[in-house]
């Protein structure tokens, strides 16, 4: 099988494309920079240098392929995240028509059942609605929940107050939450059994905690057992995006997913569509995040 990744070698392209590559298929890996995929190149992997913004590039770095998986690429100095969100997907599927791929898995995100009022997510709502419109074309969207490697923003928080937290709170059991790790292995697995049908949805979920259980876990790894979750005002939580470096509009959409966070709307299609848990607990990724905390 010949199957195309998009997402260079990030934290899911890359295992998902060294799953295929171990499992004897070919793989072509679409990056911006052939230096961090030379790795992949040294396992087997073709490697595609080019801008999801090219359509012409996608589709011939399509063309051929048995299945393709498409992510969009992160970008923490966008000015217009939903916009450019919706015109990637645009892209997408316009490569992916012309160059008549018939089974696509595309990395959405929980809370993609919503227009509106989710953040970024809105913006991955409208590929997912592109993507829906490919004539003939198996789609899979993967809505994994929130990353466990976004808990790593909390390091010089932690170091500097010596709390965590975010402008939302989320009640014991109730914050589906996972590793990329698991995103990969699902990702794979569907690419391998390619036996999806139509536009059907994948919820990706590793662990159900709570902002309180992930302070106390994160504090225990690091010796600070007391350590707090504190729910910020959205005045707070933006000043300190911006500081990190985040543009205004991407602050303002992660600010916006916060409160869908807090008030639940982003994960209410997620209860109503539970799938199997992933592998990776809090116990566990709180020993990663030990480590980076101790490394800096």
């Amino acid at each position: 099988m010949k199957y195309v990744i998009t997402g260079g070698a990030g934290h899911i392209s890359k295992p998902l494309a060294e799953a295929l590559l171990a499992a004897g298929h070919q793989v072509t890996v679409i990056g911006r920079n052939a230096a961090n995929l030379q790795e992949l190149v040294n396992k087997g992997a073709k490697a595609a240098i080019g801008s999801v913004n090219d359509v012409a590039f996608l589709t011939t770095a399509f063309a051929g392929a048995d299945a393709v998986y498409v992510m969009n690429p992160p970008d923490y100095t966008n000015t217009a995240v939903k916009a450019t969100l919706e015109q990637t997907g645009k892209n997408f599927t316009a490569a992916l028509k012309a160059a008549n791929i018939k089974y696509v898995v595309q990395l959405s995100s929980i809370g993609a059942h919503l227009p509106e009022g989710v953040g970024p997510v809105s913006g991955l709502y409208r590929v997912e609605q592109s993507l829906r419109t490919l004539p003939g074309t198996n789609v899979l969207h993967l809505r994994p929940s929130y990353f466990y490697y976004n808990l790593f923003a909390n390091i010089g928080l932690i170091k500097q107050a010596g709390i965590a937290g975010g402008n939302f709170s989320v009640a014991a059991n109730k914050f589906p939450i996972v590793d990329t790790s698991d995103i990969a292995a699902v990702a794979a697995e569907e690419l391998l059994k390619l036996d999806f049908k139509g536009h059907q949805v994948r919820y990706i979920v590793s662990d159900e905690v709570g902002t309180d259980a992930i302070a106390s876990a994160l504090g225990k790894a690091i010796g600070k057992p007391d350590l707090p979750w504190v729910k910020f005002p959205d005045d707070q939580a933006k000043a300190g995006m911006l500081q990190a470096g985040l543009t205004e509009d991407l602050a303002d959409n992660y600010i916006e997913m916060g409160h869908a966070i807090d008030n639940g709307i982003m994960f209410e299609d997620y209860w109503k569509h539970k799938q199997p848990l992933g592998k990776v607990k809090l116990d566990d990724f709180a020993k990663t995040f030990a480590a980076a905390y101790n490394a800096n």
